[in-house]
């Protein structure tokens, strides 16, 4: 194995690590943590919350997602908490985390986790050499040629912490945030289309959200149309292993989508649209068929009874599952912490 670190690992400020219930960049963040730790690496995790090992608020302002203060407050307090700390690599998953990089003196990596097109990438741009860009899909690189990126490394699961069944049941799921671009009513009517009942299953915790499913969302729903509300663990659980298929009509093109690797380590396929890296995540005639139209839709509802679950499963643990995400991390980390001198690399003094 290559040379241990020590890697100080920022996490969001909006949910625990791991989360309750919703929040993928903190189930990615804990799993990474995790495999590091079982591969003898030296992991200090900031965050919120009571499972971290250094916190920045006792409990995660969930109820204050969107607004900019508690980012700042993250920040601040995160930079002050690495002051004095001995590692080798911080690496930060959070949004205003990386404007104190430029004032330490071990490397800074940084995971791109929302879309790199338009004012996020801006912002990184503006950050220059200060951070290392690790994207989560070849097409969020892409999206933006000239960032410092260092490398692309997948998301991942536990694929052995998810249940499988070979037998499914008939109806289909659609799982995410109810936010317009993840095309929940576009997922309710290709399910209608195809005579199958769906479940819905979603966080509506901004405005925008709630107007969502106000106006778009809740007059579709019927007796074969069910929205369950947000799911805690055990009912993700029970829900992606036991779907005939997840239905995912994206209308924005996500740099990654946790859910369909979710569901596919349960042995259920995904049906979506050729939408940000769904391309790279569904083997189309294999763990689920890729469509351009959302016309295209039902028949691939229908179609996803030729598929094996085991070759679902299989191909996922193969490229999504959480020794491959650490393995692609390590060679990042060594890579920038090799082209970063040795005297460079020791604590900054605490502060004043």
């Amino acid at each position: 194995m290559a040379q241990a670190l020590h890697i100080a690992m920022v996490a969001p400020p909006w949910y625990d690590v791991p989360p309750r219930t919703y929040g993928g960049i903190e189930a990615v963040t804990a799993a990474l943590v995790h495999g590091l730790r079982a591969r003898g690496h030296r992991v200090t995790v900031i965050g919120a919350g009571r499972e971290v090992d250094l916190r920045t608020y006792d409990e995660p302002p969930s109820a204050r997602i969107g607004e900019p203060f508690p980012e700042v407050v993250h920040a601040a307090e995160a930079a002050r908490l690495l002051r004095g700390l001995d590692v080798d690599v911080v690496h930060d998953h959070s949004l205003a985390g990386p404007l104190t990089a430029a004032g330490r003196l071990v490397p800074t990596v940084v995971t791109c986790h929302n879309d790199v097109s338009g004012e996020l990438g801006d912002y990184y741009r503006s950050l220059g050499a200060d951070v290392s860009l690790v994207a989560i899909s070849a097409s969020q690189r892409a999206a933006a040629p000239g960032l410092n990126w260092v490398g692309r490394v997948h998301n991942a699961v536990d694929v052995a912490a998810w249940p499988f069944l070979e037998r499914k049941d008939d109806w289909v799921l659609w799982l995410g945030r109810l936010s317009p671009d993840k095309g929940a009513h576009l997922a309710i009517e290709a399910a209608r289309a195809a005579g199958r009942r769906i479940l819905l299953v979603g966080r509506r915790a901004e405005r925008a959200e709630h107007a969502y499913f106000r106006e778009r969302v809740e007059p579709l729903l019927g007796p074969d149309a069910e929205y369950l509300g947000e799911a805690d663990g055990p009912l993700k659980n029970e829900l992606f292993s036991r779907a005939r298929c997840l239905v995912l009509p994206l209308l924005w093109d996500e740099p990654f989508g946790m859910v369909m690797i979710e569901a596919m380590a349960c042995g259920t396929p995904v049906v979506a649209l050729r939408r940000g890296a769904v391309p790279e995540i569904v083997a189309d005639g294999v763990t689920g068929y890729v469509r351009d139209t959302p016309d295209e839709l039902p028949a691939a509802i229908e179609a996803v009874s030729a598929l094996d679950p085991h070759a679902v499963r299989e191909r996922v643990a193969r490229h999504f599952d959480v020794p491959v995400m650490v393995e692609g991390y390590e060679r990042v980390y060594h890579g920038i912490v090799a082209a970063t001198p040795a005297a460079s690399r020791r604590p900054l003094p605490l502060g004043r």
